[in-house]
Formats: structure tokens, C-alpha cells, sequence
């Protein structure tokens, strides 16, 4: 760690950093609890480090804890809500009532970008904090975000963009280099900080819902190949529902 961190200083050393933010995302591919601890502890000596998603570092380090939702918030919904097609609209709303004046980052891949952002319009927009970009190519992701606030008649500089996917330091600088003038922004790094051990293959875990109530419920990425579900025909009804296209294989 304290190896990339010079090389992370070096990196940035002409950059204007007082909107980098970078919390710890790491708990679930952490090498060890004491590893993670570890790292936090260095990463609160940063001024751009603002917390961690593990509340029980964040109680005993008195950090901020940081989180967003999940995508088994708007899975269940699917199974939850009377009506598929809008199955995700109510999923954000639910989650304002319960929530409606903090943890605010609303995550845009369960049923892709495209899709969300035609269920997220005016009110939603105006009242969620920001976006969360979990698959797909990030810049490309941005870019539409930032064009979809810009739709709206909302200033994207008063919205966040969470980055989370597969990060590492130097592409966090990359995509802060690219979006920092126009947005604000967060970076949630986790296997490349909590399991960046030399020979340590971090564990590939992902948690996500396959049914609710007993009826399945899936999760369509924006990347290729990350579809989660155990029912074809679901998979094709959600698709249908949100104006998908069909594809040949899901996984």
C-alpha cells in the first residue's frame, strides 16, 4: 500500500484534489479483518479518505460509515411490487420514503443504465443525492449520467457519481482527470486495497437474490456476461418489461 500511495502522490502531484473522495468498499474480498483494518487505519492519515462501508471499522475508527443500495433492493422489487414494468420506479421510491434525506447514491445496473435512467426522471432526479456506476465501460457511463441530469434541467454539479467497479488508484485518477470539473465525485475501491497481496487470489463472491417469495428475480448488468438469474423465461419477461433487447444466453 504505502508503494502505490507514493506512486498515487506522483501521480496526482499537478492535480487539484480537494474533490477526491475514495472510501472503502473492501470487506467482502478482504484478505482478513485485520488486513482491512489495517488499510483503513493508513487511509485515515489521507485528507481525501472519507469512510468505509463496514460500520464496525467505521464505529471503532470513528469514521464515517458510506454506503449505497444494493442490488437485491430493486431485485425484490420485482417480486414485491403488483406491476414488473414498474417494479423499479417503485423500488426507488420506497427506498426515499424510508430514506428521505440521506443515503441518497441510487445504484443504476440491475436492469441496466438505459432502463433506469427512463424510469429515473424530474423527482427522482431532483431527490436522490447521485448515481452509482457498479458494470460497464465508466466513462461511457458518466457521460450519460451527466447528459441525463443536463435533460432534466439539473445542474450535474450538484449530483454525485460513485464510481465501484473493479477500481484501482490510478483508475479513480483517471476518472477523476476526466469528470472532475463537471460532477462531483466518489471512488469505492475494495478487492484492490483490502486483498492486494502478492500470490493472494482475492475470492470472487457475489451476493446477490435469485428469488423472492418463492418466484425468481434477476439482475441485468451492464456488462455482458453478468446476468444473474435461474429462470430463462424471467430473464425474458424482465426484458420485455423494461424495452430490452432480447438475448440469446443468459447466464
Amino acid at each position: 500500500l504505502e508503494s502505490k500511495l507514493v506512486d498515487f502522490t506522483a501521480l496526482t502531484a499537478n492535480l487539484d484534489m480537494s474533490r477526491f473522495h475514495l472510501m472503502d468498499f473492501g470487506t467482502r474480498r478482504r484478505f482478513s479483518r485485520e488486513v482491512q483494518q489495517a488499510i483503513v487505519k493508513r487511509l485515515q492519515q489521507e485528507s481525501w479518505f472519507v469512510g468505509t462501508s463496514n460500520y464496525d471499522l467505521a464505529r471503532r475508527l470513528a469514521l464515517t460509515p458510506m454506503g449505497t443500495q444494493a442490488h437485491e433492493w430493486f431485485q425484490a422489487h420485482q417480486q414485491i411490487s403488483p406491476d414488473l414494468a414498474t417494479s423499479q420506479r417503485a423500488a426507488l421510491a420506497a427506498w426515499l420514503n424510508e430514506y428521505p434525506d440521506q443515503l441518497g447514491i441510487a445504484l443504476t445496473d440491475c436492469i441496466t443504465m438505459d432502463a433506469f435512467l427512463r424510469d429515473f426522471g424530474i423527482e427522482f432526479a431532483s431527490r436522490y443525492q447521485g448515481l452509482r456506476h457498479d458494470s460497464g465501460d465508466p466513462v461511457a457511463w458518466g457521460e450519460k449520467a451527466i447528459a441525463h441530469y443536463e435533460k432534466l434541467g439539473i445542474d450535474p454539479l450538484t449530483k454525485t457519481l460513485v464510481f465501484s467497479d473493479n477500481l484501482d488508484l490510478p483508475k479513480a485518477v483517471e476518472l477523476y482527470r476526466h469528470f472532475a470539473s463537471r460532477v462531483q465525485l466518489s471512488f469505492g475501491i475494495g478487492t484492490r486495497l483490502t486483498c492486494d497481496i502478492p500470490q493472494v487470489k482475492p475470492l470472487n463472491i457475489v451476493i446477490k437474490l435469485v428469488e423472492c417469495n418463492g418466484k425468481p428475480v434477476a439482475k441485468l448488468s451492464d456488462s455482458p456476461g453478468k446476468t444473474i438469474c435461474h429462470d430463462k423465461a424471467f430473464v425474458r419477461a424482465l426484458r420485455k418489461a423494461f424495452d430490452l433487447p432480447q438475448v440469446r444466453k443468459a447466464s
